[in-house]
C-alpha cells in the first residue's frame, strides 16, 4: 500500500485471504517503494500516493497486479506495467459521490465568494454595501468528461438549477441523453457555452494543459473553473493570468500540477481561488468502497478470476503485448 492507511473493511478482506499489508509513507520516493517491495516480496500493490514507474516494477519481479485506490492512474507507468504483464486496475465509480459533492462545494464557495467574505467579516469589514452576488439557477455547467464522477456532479448541479452541457469523445450519445446533458461536439464548443467548467477527465498526453491561455480565452468573460480531476489538466500560470485580468471570475481547485504544491505557489495569493489538498474523494464512505474494491480486484487477479475490461486501465496495452509475444513465438 503506497500510503499510510487502508480502510478497516479492506484490511479485513486482506486478512481473510491470508495476506498482510506493508505500507509506505505518504508520497514515498521510488527507491522507498522499491525497497519495500524487495523486503516484503509483495505480489500486489494498492497504489495511492507515490509514482510507480519501470524502476519500481523491476524491483519486484514477483509483482502480479497493481490496483489504484481510485481512478486516476497518471502516477503509474501503464506501458511499463503492460510490458511486464501486470494489469493496472481502477476502482471505477467507488468515490464518485464524494468527489461530486466536493466539486459542488468548491463551485458554491467560489461563485458565492464565501471565503473572501468570511475573511473580510472576521477582519472587521462589513462588505454588504456595494456587494453584488451571482445567482446560479439558469447558468450553464460544462462537464469535461462524462464518467461516473461527472454524472454524479451533474445530478447535484441539476438540483440547484444549473443547465448541463458536456464533452466526452468516448461516451455514447445515450449517456448524455439519460443524464440530461446537452452534448458538445468539441471542447471549444463547450468552453464557449459554459459559465462554469468542471473537469472530470483523466490526465494523459492529450489532455495535459487542456485549459491553457488559448482555451481559457474562449470561455465567456466572468466564468469559473472547477477541478477535482488532475492538476496537470490546467496550465496554472495561464489560469492565474486569466483571473488577474478579470477574464475568469474564480476557480475552485482540489488538484495541482505538483502535489504537494510548493508553499510559495502563486495561486495562494489569488483571492478568487478556493483550494483544498486533493481530498475530494477522501471521505469515510468513499474510503471503504474504494479500499474494498481495490483489494478485491487484486484477489480477482491472484485467484485467476476474470476482471471486467473497463476496470483494467492498461487493457489495450496488455492486449498489444500479448499479440506481439504470440507473433514473436511464431
Amino acid at each position: 500500500m503506497t500510503g499510510p492507511d487502508l480502510d478497516p473493511a479492506a484490511a479485513d478482506l486482506v486478512a481473510q485471504k491470508g495476506y498482510r499489508t506493508a505500507h509506505t509513507p505518504a508520497y514515498a520516493a521510488g527507491d522507498v517503494i522499491s525497497r519495500c517491495l524487495e523486503e516484503t516480496g509483495a505480489v500486489g500493490i494498492v497504489s495511492r500516493m507515490g509514482r510507480l514507474d519501470a524502476e519500481v516494477m523491476d524491483a519486484a519481479p514477483q509483482l502480479r497486479v497493481i490496483s489504484k485506490h481510485g481512478v486516476g492512474v497518471d502516477n503509474i507507468d501503464l506501458a511499463a506495467a503492460a510490458r511486464r504483464g501486470i494489469p493496472v486496475l481502477v476502482a471505477t465509480g467507488a468515490n464518485a459521490v464524494s468527489v461530486a459533492e466536493h466539486a459542488i462545494a468548491l463551485l458554491l464557495a467560489t461563485v458565492k465568494r464565501i471565503l473572501p467574505l468570511d475573511a473580510g467579516l472576521r477582519a472587521g469589514r462589513w462588505e454588504k454595501p456595494g456587494f453584488q452576488g451571482r445567482e446560479l439557477t439558469g447558468a450553464t455547467l460544462g462537464l469535461v468528461g462524462m464518467g461516473s464522477i461527472a454524472r454524479a456532479t451533474g445530478r447535484i448541479a441539476q438540483g440547484i438549477g444549473l443547465t448541463l452541457t458536456g464533452f466526452d469523445p468516448y461516451a455514447e450519445d445515450a449517456v448524455f441523453e439519460h443524464h440530461g446533458v446537452a452534448r458538445c461536439a468539441t471542447l471549444d464548443d463547450l468552453l464557449m457555452r459554459a459559465n462554469i467548467v468542471s473537469l472530470h477527465c483523466p490526465l494523459t498526453a492529450q489532455t495535459r494543459s487542456l485549459l491553457n491561455a488559448e482555451t481559457i480565452a474562449k470561455m465567456p468573460a466572468g466564468s469559473y473553473v472547477i477541478n477535482t480531476a488532475r492538476g496537470g489538466l490546467i496550465d496554472e500560470a495561464a489560469l492565474l493570468a486569466a483571473l488577474r485580468s478579470g477574464h475568469l471570475a474564480g476557480a475552485g481547485l482540489d488538484t495541482f500540477a505538483e502535489e504537494p504544491p510548493a508553499p510559495d505557489n502563486p495561486l495562494w495569493a489569488e483571492p478568487g481561488i478556493v483550494v483544498t489538498p486533493h481530498i475530494g474523494g477522501v471521505t469515510r464512505e468513499a474510503a471503504a468502497r474504494v479500499g474494498v474494491e481495490a483489494v478485491r480486484g487484486i484477489f480477482q487477479v491472484l485467484e485467476g478470476q476474470s476482471v471486467a475490461p473497463e476496470r483494467i486501465a492498461n487493457h489495450a496495452l496488455l492486449a498489444e503485448e500479448s499479440k506481439s509475444f504470440a507473433e514473436h513465438k511464431e
